[in-house]
């Protein structure tokens, strides 16, 4: 049922607030750390529970969002989640203590896993065809800028009021965007044909969770050097390999299997988790760099960083446009392109790189990545007939969403080998031996104080290369995905008018 037009509006305002509540939450918090660790009296190995909850939790339950919209309505779920995760939001800012913001941070990543993927069904289901790319638009500004602006307001609330404020600001929000749906969009007929499929559920729970874990805690515990490590890691792949089968003999399982035999949504799933990974690891890694290596304070860095944000919300109003006029793979082509030269150009980023060419970076790779992912989000469900968007868009999401735990693990897995391999090369032509080094520096070991200054300065150009190294490995990943746009279908089969669509769709 498309909503009439006078509540499309406000319809399209109160899912692009549901999606930024989680798109922000997911990074908000990661700035606000230090504070919570000091006022919750938790070690940092503590403190490190509070975002591995939210995330594991949110991954473990972002499968059952597509089946629970399709068995009691999406208009239900989708404002009992945004009820649910506001209130829990406002119980994470009154937390006296470690265990109760662990227990609920944990259940406001139960609430917004549906979030992102049923705001977006929400939009192909309600309003019509030929809109869908400029709504697609519109949710797309939720999911990109929202990890981009979360570290800049967690930031500034932080510093001007208190880290409870990056838990209080989401109650407006929430607010207005349950207000919203439930005003603009129409009760639907749910479906409570399909049986629930309690092991598939579990297992794939158990996959994903596991395989949560062992990101989360690889780099703390040395990765595969740990015995807790393999056994998450063993315990994962068992859980995947168990789901796999049962879904293929099952009667009704869990996840439709029959959606992976459409090449182009596989190939959508494919290319999403590619995205994940280039999208979300520099949101990570820039932040980090700009503080520690170049100096720059959280506010500084997150106004630098801004201009992606700004540069990302322009992409996405043309970007509909543009694939309207050379279709959704040209246009991807272009997006891609876009993102990979911006992460070259960040490989080559030094201690001294000048803020205009951060910025200059930050606008390419703020226009390269909406032009990916908006059309892609569309073609994903180009080929699906409409009963099966609800489930695709979970699936979707949660392909980008394990995209960037691994590419945000990966990454920082890297750096800290890297910076300490470089450091270690580095410092082999400075040692108390070699004279002639030491004449040119000006100092004599252990003399005086300037030769911990040179140790810090030769630590800061080593952490500049590892850096450089991440950025050149998410440039090749993006890359990568380059030829996978061919295998997407045409953009003429694609951009199929309103009414063939329609007539193809109820075949």
């Amino acid at each position: 049922m498309v909503v009439p037009a006078r509540s499309r509006i406000l319809l399209g305002t109160a899912t692009v607030l549901a999606t930024m509540l989680y798109a922000i939450d997911s990074t908000i918090v990661n700035v606000a750390l230090p504070h919570m660790q000091g006022s919750l009296q938790a070690t940092q190995d503590q403190a490190s529970w509070i975002v591995t909850s939210y995330i594991v939790v949110s991954a473990i339950a972002t499968p059952l969002a597509g089946w629970l919209g399709t068995r009691y309505g999406l208009r239900a779920v989708l404002a009992g989640c945004i009820a649910g995760f506001t209130i829990v939001s406002m119980l994470c800012g009154i937390a006296t203590d470690l265990t109760e913001m662990v227990l609920f941070r944990a259940v406001q990543g139960a609430f917004g896993a549906a979030l992102v993927p049923l705001s977006q069904v929400v939009l192909l289901r309600e309003f019509p065809r030929e809109q869908h790319g400029r709504v697609m638009a519109l949710w797309g500004m939720g999911v990109m800028v929202g990890p981009v602006i979360g570290p800049t307001l967690g930031g500034w609330l932080t510093d001007a009021l208190s880290w409870r404020w990056a838990f209080f600001i989401n109650a407006p929000i929430g607010l207005v965007a349950w207000l919203g749906l439930l005003a603009a969009m129409p009760k639907s007929a749910p479906d409570r044909g399909r049986p629930f499929d309690l092991t598939g559920f579990v297992l794939l729970s158990l996959a994903v969770g596991l395989f949560q874990m062992m990101l989360d805690r690889g780099q703390t515990s040395d990765w595969f050097q740990s015995t807790e490590i393999v056994a998450y890691a063993f315990a994962s792949a068992l859980c995947l390999y168990m789901f796999i089968v049962h879904s293929l003999t099952a009667r009704h399982p869990f996840v439709d299997v029959h959606l992976f035999k459409d090449r182009t949504f596989t190939v959508s799933l494919v290319m999403m988790f590619a995205i994940g990974i280039a999208v979300i690891s520099p949101s990570v890694l820039l932040p980090s760099f700009l503080q520690q290596l170049q100096g720059y304070s959280p506010t500084q860095a997150g106004t630098l960083m801004a201009a992606r944000g700004a540069a990302s919300i322009v992409a996405m109003m043309i970007g509909a446009r543009l694939a309207s006029l050379f279709g959704p793979r040209i246009t991807m082509t272009i997006g891609i392109s876009l993102a990979a030269v911006s992460l070259l150009m960040m490989s080559r980023f030094s201690v001294d790189t000048p803020a205009v060419l951060i910025v200059t970076v930050g606008v390419l790779q703020g226009v390269g990545t909406p032009l990916t992912f908006m059309p892609l989000s569309l073609v994903g469900f180009s080929t699906l007939p409409d009963r099966a968007r609800t489930e695709a868009g979970v699936l979707l999401t949660l392909l980008r969403n394990i995209g960037a735990s691994v590419g945000v693990s990966a990454t920082v897995a890297i750096l800290a080998r890297s910076a300490q391999v470089n450091q270690s090369y580095l410092t082999e032509h400075f040692t108390a031996y070699d004279a002639a080094r030491w004449q040119a520096a000006g100092v004599t070991p252990g003399a005086n104080a300037m030769t911990g200054a040179l140790l810090g300065e030769i630590g800061r150009q080593a952490g500049a290369i590892a850096y450089a190294n991440d950025f050149f490995l998410l440039a090749a990943c993006t890359l990568v995905t380059l030829p996978l746009v061919l295998a997407l279908r045409g953009p003429r089969q694609i951009a199929a008018p309103a009414g063939a669509a329609a007539a193809d769709a109820g075949h």
